[in-house]
């Protein structure tokens, strides 16, 4: 049941939206001013507050700019007899989530509040859902070259450049990149991945920026590429050493001009993206060789990231090992697997050639195949080294 608190100097104001509340199945609680609507907000948890604007000792506006403050704040909807244009902007550009003026409309105020609650509800999943996102992309290990790039994604993700991130296949590169826009100031908006060595070179232009109807053979209906769908957030191209030449000239329009155009249109489209990138090649090789443009390489590299190989970080074996053991059971719906510290340390002396992506897959095999407690000799017999 949805918990809503009443803030109103007028009690008859508060009895009647009381009685219609409480007729729609909702919990509702009464504060008669600001001061004691707020201190109910502190020590109780709300789903929704009704406010009113005009109030002796605290108005309804002070009372929502303090509660924003809060660790967990409810939705507010703003009442008032006084209403005007300038109170209702000033209002929802402070965080609240609609104002109703006084006599409220029932069919609207019952509207509104649903729609409130309901965006609560979404936002209290989303929480969830980025809570359960960033424990799968944690980024485990406390070595020295693990905590360079830490220090790295820290300065670099609350502004807007640009960065390419490099390193060995397996060793991370993608999480780098969605911890980057994790801690950006473009959170709320899209992130957009795009594995460009996963896509036919005669498509990912298609990919990247939409086509029209009819712009080619299989063309059945427009769509809008990855640039646009990441609008306002950002977009991360993996393995950007295996994009075409031609799509390299169109990216780097994107990167100087903030346009793009569709695949069969001379229609500009003005796109506000930041563009995160990813290669395992050696991209100065590249453009020695012609197959990757200087320019794009310079705009690109405003940053550069190396991520370093599992051989590099040894010590964060056992904590990489830890992890995937809690995670696999947890997949698997098993108590976790425990396992010996001689046949850790055995994993610690393997080269990891495949880097922390071979690992997680040597840990699930010993998952499946060793004993209760993982062994030395189960590392000896299925480890593959």
């Amino acid at each position: 049941m949805s918990k809503i608190l009443l803030i109103d100097d007028e009690r008859s104001i508060r009895i009647s939206l009381r009685e219609i509340l409480e007729y729609e199945n909702y919990e509702v609680l009464e504060a008669q001013d600001g001061i004691e609507g707020l201190q109910k907000i502190k020590e109780e948890e709300f789903d929704l507050v009704l406010c009113d604007v005009k109030m002796p000792k605290m108005d309804g506006i002070e009372v929502l700019e303090q509660a924003k403050n809060l660790e967990k704040c409810p939705q507010f909807i703003m009442i008032s007899a006084h209403g005007s244009i300038e109170t209702a902007v000033e209002a929802t550009k402070k965080g609240a989530f609609d104002f109703i003026p006084k006599p409220p409309d029932l069919n609207r105020l019952l509207l509104t509040v649903r729609n409130a609650l309901e965006k609560k509800q979404l936002v209290n999943e989303t929480k969830i859902l980025r809570g359960k996102l960033s424990k799968k992309f944690d980024m485990v290990g406390n070595s020295p070259a693990l905590s360079r790039v830490r220090d790295t994604i820290e300065k670099v993700a609350p502004t807007d450049a640009r960065v390419l991130i490099t390193g060995q296949n397996g060793t991370g590169k993608e999480l780098v990149a969605h911890w980057i826009h994790q801690k950006s100031r473009r959170i709320e908006a899209p992130y957009v991945a795009v594995n460009c060595a996963a896509i036919p070179s005669e498509l990912i232009e298609s990919e990247l920026f939409g086509h029209e109807k009819g712009a080619f053979t299989s063309a059945h209906k427009q769509r809008v590429g990855k640039f646009e769908q990441a609008q306002g957030g950002s977009i991360f191209l993996d393995e950007i050493g295996d994009m075409s030449l031609s799509a390299q000239s169109k990216v780097l329009r994107a990167l100087q001009e903030n346009v793009i155009n569709r695949v069969g249109s001379d229609k500009d489209i003005k796109v506000d993206v930041r563009v995160l990138a990813a290669t395992n090649k050696d991209l100065k090789k590249e453009i020695e060789s012609g197959r990757f443009r200087e320019d794009l390489y310079h705009r690109l590299s405003v940053i550069l990231i190396q991520v370093p190989p599992l051989k590099e970080r040894k010590e964060d074996i056992p904590l990489l090992i830890e992890k995937f053991l809690g995670d696999i059971s947890q997949e698997n719906g098993n108590a976790p697997k425990k396992i010996h510290p001689d046949a850790v340390k055995k994993l610690q002396e393997f080269p990891w050639t495949g880097n922390i992506r071979e690992l997680r897959n040597v840990v699930e095999r010993l998952v499946i195949l060793g004993d209760s407690t993982i062994s030395l000799e189960d590392v000896k017999k299925y480890a593959d080294y």
